[in-house]
């Protein structure tokens, strides 16, 4: 190790102990802030005005983190209390900008790794958003619609207080579509006497945007294409694996099918299905319509299409393919997955999903060349058209799906480019120094200009 890096190394993990001895029991936060921090300390040590301003540590501590208890009653009568947080992480570009999300394992270190990654993911983007996230450890599956509904009234309750069009714009996540967006926005209204775009997601006859449902899933397809044709190559042709089964991987298995690939998985929390005929334009759609049930599993794919073979309780990564998509959750791919993809030949990785992969599997992938779209990168299509859709919201209009898809386009082509521009070196390309490197110096500076705020 030179002496450059080896100092490099030191910065990293001085600073990452003091992190660990601030916030304990975070891993999801120390996680992303180490994969963060491996990237941008040269460009910190380089840049005294950086140091002196404290813009690292100023940036791993939240503005303000909202804690508050949601009680709500079922169909039943039986009253339920369950836990909420709001983190405000980062405004020095924009509004607060970051889903809110319902599942069980919700906790704050969750809801801080996914805040401090909003606020590369949005700064990529080129649009004036900060950094935030939010949710609950409510679960809506096996829920009726009413319960939902008094969930999502209970919580905005209290929620309504800390968010604004120009202070912190929630969206939609993992356990929150557009049902929960629906009842989360009319108990907003409700409270506040006004129409305005407080929330993204909405439904398309009440101030939504075309394409935000397909967002991310065509986002991280369109960010694949153009790494791929950097290299000369293509999506054309190639076999595709795709983890998940909900919005994001319905949608980057669409895209990936109109532009000439076979994907050939899905999974969800009960296992995969290995289609070797490909999932296709049929198939998807009636997959679309099984997950429309939350309680249903991925097995019923199985049953009804004989091409396929369910495997219960395992992930996708051994089966042989070129092009991977990590599109459920965090930390879904480890090591030994990736060793098992590069000895099947992948060829490039990207990541639908925040954090799919640990950073022990994104090693595996650096040492073995594979192409490797970081998720602050690949899936910013959702916030990207949440951007889109709140300047819709300001201007009283609504554009076509046409036009949002070409805007759409244009943004990830453009993280593409600033990923090349950052992180270019000798020939080749480290997209995840390119990503992090070009989403914090756009903060950076724009802490630095805006003083000690």
């Amino acid at each position: 190790m030179s002496e450059t890096a080896a100092s490099v190394q030191t910065e990293v993990d001085r600073f990452l102990k003091e992190l660990q001895r601030k916030d304990p029991h975070q891993p999801e936060f120390h996680q992303a802030v180490h994969e963060v921090l491996e990237s941008i300390m040269p460009v910190v040590l380089d840049r005294k005005d950086i140091q002196d301003a404290c813009i690292l540590e100023r940036l791993t501590e939240p503005d303000r983190v909202f804690r508050f208890r949601v009680t709500w009653e079922d169909d039943h009568g039986k009253v339920h209390v369950q836990r909420a947080w709001r983190v405000q992480f980062n405004n020095a570009l924009g509004p607060y900008k970051g889903g809110l999300r319902f599942h069980p394992s919700v906790n704050l270190s969750i809801l801080k790794f996914l805040g401090f990654e909003q606020i590369f993911k949005n700064s990529l983007t080129g649009l004036p958003l900060g950094g935030g996230k939010g949710g609950s450890d409510f679960d809506p599956k096996g829920r009726s619609q009413r319960e939902v509904m008094r969930f999502c009234q209970a919580l905005m309750t209290e929620l309504h207080r800390h968010i604004g069009p120009d202070t912190d714009v929630p969206a939609g996540d993992i356990g929150v579509g557009s049902r929960e967006i629906g009842y989360l926005f009319g108990q907003y209204k409700r409270l506040a006497n006004a129409w305005v775009g407080v929330i993204t997601g909405k439904h398309l006859d009440f101030g939504g945007s075309a394409v935000r449902t397909e967002a991310t899933g065509f986002g991280v397809v369109y960010f694949l294409e153009n790494m791929l044709r950097h290299h000369g190559e293509s999506v054309a042709g190639r076999t595709a694996l795709v983890s998940g089964s909900g919005n994001v991987a319905q949608y980057a298995i669409q895209k990936l099918q109109q532009l000439g690939a076979r994907v050939i998985t899905a999974s969800d929390g009960s296992g995969f299905i290995h289609d070797p005929a490909g999932i296709d334009e049929e198939k998807l759609a009636w997959l679309i319509d099984l997950k429309k049930d939350r309680a249903r599993r991925i097995r019923e794919y199985a049953e009804r299409w004989p091409t396929a073979i369910f495997y219960p309780g395992l992930k996708p990564w051994g089966v042989q393919a070129d092009l991977a998509l990590p599109c459920a959750t965090q930390n879904e791919l480890e090591e030994e997955d990736a060793r098992k993809l590069v000895a099947n030949g992948v060829r490039a990785v990207a990541e639908g999903a925040n954090m799919p992969c640990t950073l022990g599997a994104i090693r595996v992938f650096r040492e073995n060349r594979v192409l490797f779209a970081p998720g602050k990168a690949a899936n910013a299509g959702g916030v990207a058209v949440s951007g889109l859709e709140m300047s819709q919201n300001s201007q009283r209009m609504s554009w076509t799906r046409e036009e949002v898809d070409l805007k759409l386009q244009g943004i990830m082509a453009a993280i593409h480019d600033k990923c090349l521009r950052f992180g270019e070196n000798g020939g080749q390309v480290d997209y995840i120094r390119g990503a992090n490197v070009g989403g914090f110096l756009r903060v950076a500076e724009a802490m630095l200009a805006q003083g000690l705020s």
